[in-house]
């Protein structure tokens, strides 16, 4: 999946910057960390993935790991592939705020296998960064 791919380049680039861990949160907010997951929805630049085959995904892959909550937004994303040829692909993005466990990233990583092997794509892009937080 080349969008993920372009996009995390993106990002990459874009992120040279370091963000920084916030030393003290505000009174009233714990320091995590967050994740967001970009989920391309083609499948050899066909739309596959539907609303009830990813619902799914969401109930049998990530609710389990991730029990304490999270967000799914619709998206859209876009990248250049081979010949400079513009791509579009609807997409999932889904953001996490992370429990205190040390294993929220073996966690992510099994997410991010399951998808590419349910839906023969090629990456799932993800996004983890340092928070303050308040629920």
């Amino acid at each position: 999946m080349r969008t993920l791919a372009a996009l995390a380049l993106a990002l990459g680039l874009a992120g040279c910057m370091a963000v920084p861990e916030p030393e003290v949160c505000p009174a009233g907010q714990e320091r995590l960390r967050t994740a967001q997951l970009f989920f391309g929805r083609n499948v050899k630049d066909q739309p596959r993935v539907s609303e009830v085959d990813f619902r799914k995904f969401v109930d049998q892959e990530l609710t389990p790991r991730f029990p304490e909550g999270l967000t799914v937004l619709d998206g859209n994303g876009q990248w250049r592939g081979p010949e400079n040829q513009l791509f579009r692909e609807a997409s999932k993005v889904v953001l996490i705020v992370m429990p205190a466990r040390s294993d929220a990233s073996d966690r992510l990583q099994a997410v991010r296998t399951a998808y590419k092997t349910r839906f023969q794509q090629e990456s799932v892009l993800v996004i983890t960064q340092p928070a303050c937080v308040s629920f």
